[in-house]
């Protein structure tokens, strides 16, 4: 029987104009500066855009004061084994240790909530990430903890106790991931961010390989 699984998922939405943003920040827009169908020896653009662009890595610098920014991040956290996991979680609720499918068992994690399901459709009621899970995945060597929606805390959290337990534990924030069509199990992740000297995020091209 031939296996038909694919060597390689893609958990990154597309970049376009009509990607949903967090409101207020800067959708994804380009401007052709000049095309090889105008005349031009060569096509060039320029990209404005959040760096909180779809599947992205969070800095700590994003959630606290004088902590690292996002090229000072080691590698090895974007890259290298993981579990893909599932959720049972309600919209606008927290994921529980006890809402995970399985309890994981690689250094990096990623948690499929199904409640953004639309990468270019907006909603505010995504689920999130209790602090007690972060911890306790921390306790057992966790370093990186991918989610698949725009944020390890709820939409309405102003005190954003998810991101203070990933800070207080330096584990690494994954967000925006496409992980829907990505049975769960163990693969192996590479997220890599771009070396943005000083920035708070950076967009990567998450993929993940099937071992």
């Amino acid at each position: 029987m031939t296996n038909t699984t694919p060597a390689i998922w893609d958990i990154t939405p597309p970049i376009t104009p009509a990607l949903a943003v967090w409101p207020g920040d800067t959708p994804p827009s380009r401007e052709v500066l000049c095309t090889i169908e105008g005349g031009a020896s060569v096509t060039l653009s320029t990209l404005r855009a959040t760096v909180h662009l779809g599947a992205h890595a969070d800095g700590p610098n994003h959630y606290g004061a004088g902590a690292p920014a996002i090229h000072e991040r080691a590698l090895e956290r974007y890259l290298g084994p993981c579990d893909v996991v599932r959720a049972t979680v309600q919209r606008g609720a927290r994921v529980r240790l006890d809402d995970l499918e399985r309890r994981p068992t690689t250094p990096r994690v990623l948690i499929a909530t199904g409640t953004f399901p639309d990468p270019e459709r907006w909603n505010e009621d995504f689920a999130a990430l209790d602090p007690a899970l972060i911890d306790a995945l921390a306790a057992q060597g966790v370093c990186t903890i991918g989610i698949d929606t725009p944020s390890v805390d709820l939409f309405s959290s102003k005190d954003l106790p998810a991101h203070k337990r990933f800070l207080a534990n330096d584990v690494a924030i994954l967000e925006g991931l496409r992980l829907d069509a990505v049975p769960s199990g163990r693969y192996e992740l590479i997220a890599l961010p771009l070396p943005l000297v000083g920035f708070d995020a950076s967009p990567v091209r998450a993929i993940l390989r099937s071992l």
